[in-house]
């Protein structure tokens, strides 16, 4: 085939999108449709499983047509919001009730009780990760107790559980191919970082049936195929979006850390091959499998970043538009002593605080609209420089840190992150790093290039750095004002 064509189905928190890329890694077109975001009741956040097919399958029509037809395609890679739940009937394809989303924290009394019967222990041996109402296996039993459609196909042996990448496979290969990467599973609760496929004991502890999970499966290979938009197309790539922008960011070696600015902040460090164990409660987790073989990484997982800005701009309308923001932050000295605590759906790592709720303190008639919006991007650095902490006390210190994701093309959020990490930060030319990181892997599963570091090298461009130059008594006096802001929540 001349000059093939990946087709990448990018599903994000806000939006979805479809993209195609060259297997050089250039950018051929994009198109993207709005989520619609439903929150029934305070620290609720769902999406409509169908919302979700239909408005992916719009943008991949659009990108088959602008390509050329189904025939210039050699593979489709999907990335995706992780840890969100799609409930649906493995007969008739129908969801069985709204997908429960990442952010939610509807199962926070659920996981405290298990907290309280001293199960976090084995469950983070196992998993690498900590009870928290973020991950899924919590909001599967949640649909399982409270959504009675959910529990009849469950009890007919007819329930199809699965995060978004699964849905998209079932959807696209119309019921044939029901599976979830290594990677995406590892964010359940119920696949142990070392097990091949779900753990019996973790599927009793949360009372998920095993038969209503997908197949787990590698990362890059050829997991089934559409014939939806003509001629048949392979899908050969799956990741979870933070582990398709660290591969889109080259992390291939041991050490290499990347930071995504998204709706969320996640931070990512590659391990290798040594299952990662955190004494500072970040998180263990599958970066990719391949052919059986597993790669891992050390995670810290900030829930409020980009968001942040979007709740400026739609609550409180400090803002028309989000890159309002950076001239905003430009336009002043420095925050008024301002501090923007953005825990709206609790704090992420290292504090797993689901019960704290967001501030704004240090306010006084010399604050100002600019001011704010200053401490919620200095904020973003604090997030940043909390996890940075953690992971040097894990022994596994950043030596520097690549970002990307939409909040990095902002250059003075950039060169903060830099100054209060007191580290050079790199941002790649192209920052849409997550759909390149799929459409690397689905290279790799299509035959394209012949391993990760081969697409690495003929897909990745360039970037730019940015080196620290904060004073030491500044960034010691905004580390202490956090700290004093973080203790209020």
């Amino acid at each position: 085939m001349a000059d093939p064509l990946i087709l990448v189905l990018d599903e994000g928190t806000t939006s979805t999108r479809a993209m195609l890329f060259t297997a050089a890694g250039e950018l051929r077109g994009t198109a993207q449709r709005e989520l619609t975001q439903h929150y029934p009741q305070p620290g609720w956040v769902e999406h409509d499983a169908s919302e979700i097919w239909a408005r992916t399958l719009a943008c991949a029509r659009e990108m088959v047509e602008q390509a050329g037809g189904a025939e210039r395609i050699a593979a489709i890679g999907i990335t995706n919001q992780r840890e969100t739940v799609v409930a649906w009937h493995r007969e008739t394809g129908e969801p069985l009730a709204r997908a429960i989303v990442w952010q939610d924290r509807r199962t926070a009394d659920f996981c405290l009780t298990l907290r309280s019967g001293g199960h976090e222990d084995a469950v983070r041996d196992a998993t690498g990760l900590l009870l928290d109402p973020y991950f899924s296996a919590t909001k599967m039993r949640w649909l399982l107790d409270n959504e009675p459609a959910v529990a009849r196909a469950a009890r007919e042996g007819r329930l199809a559980f699965g995060t978004v990448e699964s849905w998209l496979v079932f959807k696209l290969t119309e019921g044939a191919v029901h599976a979830s990467d290594a990677g995406n599973a590892s964010r359940t609760l119920l696949l142990a970082l070392t097990g091949t496929s779900w753990d019996e004991g973790l599927c009793g502890l949360f009372g998920v049936p095993r038969d209503a999970l997908p197949e787990v499966v590698d990362s890059a290979g050829t997991f089934g195929r559409t014939t939806l938009f003509g001629p048949a197309i392979a899908i050969t790539g799956l990741a979870g979006d933070q582990q398709a922008a660290t591969v889109g960011q080259g992390c291939l070696a041991p050490g290499a850390t990347k930071a995504t600015y998204g709706t969320g902040a996640f931070v990512l460090a590659n391990m290798g091959r040594a299952v990662p164990r955190s004494h500072h409660r970040l998180l263990g987790t599958v970066l990719y499998q391949l052919g059986g073989e597993r790669c891992y990484a050390l995670e810290g997982s900030v829930f409020v970043a980009g968001s942040l800005i979007q709740w400026l701009r739609d609550s409180l309308q400090m803002i028309v538009r989000a890159d309002e923001s950076e001239a905003l932050a430009r336009s002043v000295e420095d925050s008024a002593g301002v501090v923007v605590v953005p825990a709206l759906s609790g704090l992420g790592a290292p504090h797993w605080r689901p019960d704290a709720r967001g501030a704004i303190t240090g306010l006084s008639f010399a604050a100002t609209r600019a001011h704010v919006v200053r401490a919620a991007l200095e904020a973003i650095s604090h997030q940043t420089q909390d996890l940075a902490a953690a992971f040097a006390a894990d022994g596994a210190a950043w030596t520097e840190l690549r970002i990307d994701g939409g909040m990095s093309g902002n250059d003075w959020l950039a060169q903060d992150i830099a100054d209060l990490v007191d580290l050079a930060v790199v941002r790649p030319d192209f920052v849409e790093t997550t759909a390149l990181g799929a459409a690397m892997l689905a290279a790799v599963g299509a035959g394209l290039h012949r391993s990760l570091e081969e697409a690495s090298a003929a897909m990745i461009g360039g970037a730019r750095r940015f080196e620290p130059r904060m004073a030491q008594p500044v960034r010691e006096a905004r580390l202490a004002a956090w700290s004093e802001a973080l203790a209020k929540v």
